[in-house]
C-alpha cells in the first residue's frame, strides 16, 4: 500500500523539489514510491509548473555534474604540479647530497610493493522496477482491454509518471493492472472494458508466454513489475 503524507510533508516535498532535489532522491528521504512523489507534485505545483521545474532540476543536475568534472580536472591538475614541483625540489636536494658524498653504499632503498584492486565492471541495476517473484499481490486485480482485442499493450513511454526512466526502458511493451475497481473505471473510456482477475498468480504463470511477446513490464498503481 502506498505511504499516506501528511499535509506537512507534501509542502515539504514541493519546496525542496523547487529547490532543485530530485524526485528520487525525495522518494527515498520520504520513504514512499516514485510514483507518490510525482502525484503529489503534479497536484500541489500544476503540470506545467511541475513540468518547467523537472526540466529545471535535470538542467541543474547536468551542470553540477559538469561543474564537479571541471573541479576534479583542477584538484588533479594542481595536484600533478604539487608532486612535479616536490620531485624538482628532492632532485636538487639529492645533486646537493650528491656532490658532498658520492657514496651510496650506506643508501637504503625501500621498494613498495604494486598494489592490485579488482575494478567491479557490472552493468548498473535497474532501481526503478520490482521482479516479479517479490510482488505480493493482492487477492483480486482488475485489467482494461479494448472491447475488440484480447489484451491492450502499451510502450512505458506512454505513461508520464515514469518518464524520468531511461529512453532504453521506456520503449519497453507493458501492459497495466489496477488494485482498485473505481480507478480502473475512471480510467476506462467506451471502446474499452474492465475486467476481473480473480487470481493474480495467473500474472507469474504466465510471465514467460508474455516475455516471448515482448512485454516486460507490468504497470500497477504504484509499482512497476519487471517480468
Amino acid at each position: 500500500m502506498a505511504k499516506r503524507l501528511t499535509e506537512k510533508q507534501k509542502s515539504e516535498i514541493a519546496e525542496y523539489f523547487k529547490n532543485g532535489k530530485t524526485i528520487e532522491a525525495l522518494s527515498e528521504e520520504f520513504h514512499c514510491s516514485i510514483l507518490t512523489i510525482t502525484r503529489n507534485l503534479k497536484k500541489n505545483l500544476g503540470e506545467i509548473i511541475y513540468k518547467e521545474l523537472l526540466e529545471k532540476n535535470k538542467d541543474f543536475h547536468e551542470l553540477n555534474t559538469l561543474l564537479e568534472k571541471g573541479k576534479n580536472k583542477k584538484n588533479n591538475l594542481e595536484l600533478t604540479k604539487k608532486i612535479s614541483k616536490n620531485e624538482f625540489s628532492d632532485e636538487k636536494t639529492f645533486d646537493a647530497n650528491q656532490s658532498e658524498d658520492n657514496n651510496f653504499s650506506n643508501t637504503e632503498f625501500v621498494e613498495i610493493s604494486p598494489l592490485h584492486f579488482e575494478i567491479e565492471n557490472v552493468p548498473r541495476k535497474e532501481l526503478s522496477s520490482i521482479p516479479i517473484q517479490e510482488i505480493d499481490f493482492p487477492n483480486t486485480v482488475y485489467m482494461i482491454v479494448h472491447k475488440n482485442i484480447e489484451l491492450e499493450i502499451k510502450l512505458l513511454k506512454d505513461y508520464p509518471e515514469w518518464e524520468f526512466l531511461p529512453n532504453e526502458d521506456l520503449q519497453r511493451k507493458t501492459i497495466e493492472i489496477y488494485f482498485d475497481l473505481k480507478l480502473a473505471k475512471r480510467a476506462c473510456s467506451k471502446e474499452q472494458k474492465v475486467i476481473k482477475v480473480p487470481n493474480t498468480d495467473v500474472f507469474r504463470i504466465v510471465s514467460p508466454i508474455l516475455i516471448s511477446r515482448g512485454i516486460s513490464r507490468i504497470v500497477s498503481d504504484e509499482k512497476l513489475i519487471a517480468l
